[in-house]
């Protein structure tokens, strides 16, 4: 079994405005490749809303790659897969308006989501199955709980 498990942050209230994306490969269980990117939302714009939760600064991603110029590296975790993400909802909501934002097409893969599955925020997920959990709201550290809970479910079924 193979799945991309996903994780966005943004800098604003708008979904477009990406600026830190965590991305963990499962295959046949096993973790076979972590990405992790900040990036630099449009304009390089924050709110404090969203700074108090991630801590991501302008600071952090004024020298950083656009979403449009880190696409290309990882559309391929995108691609026909099935991407995997802890309330799928606002993640793939992102994927999809940050690429209309920059004029992408989206790819074709099928979505599937830890948080309906468990009915649990991440934090307490991961505690209910046992998976260590630390850096809550930092973008790797999120895919990597989600791809583990996916896992968990997955082998409990």
């Amino acid at each position: 079994m193979r799945y991309t498990a996903i994780d966005f942050e943004t800098a604003i209230g708008k979904r477009w405005s990406i600026c830190q994306v965590g991305i963990v490969a499962v295959k046949d269980g096993r973790i076979v490749r972590e990405v992790t990117k900040l990036v630099k939302p449009p304009n390089n714009e924050y709110s404090q809303w969203n700074i108090q939760i991630h801590g991501i600064t302008p600071e952090d991603t004024i020298n950083s790659p656009t979403f449009a110029e880190i696409w290309e590296e990882i559309k391929p975790y995108f691609e026909n897969r099935l991407v995997v993400a802890h309330n799928a909802a606002f993640d793939i909501d992102c994927l999809k308006k940050t690429l209309d934002y920059y004029h992408l097409p989206l790819p074709e893969f099928k979505v599937d989501c830890t948080y309906k599955r468990t009915k649990q925020k991440l934090d307490l997920a991961c505690r209910s199955l046992d998976i260590q959990f630390t850096n809550h709201h930092d973008a790797l550290a999120d895919a990597r709980a989600c791809a583990q809970i996916y896992y968990k479910l997955l082998i409990r079924d």
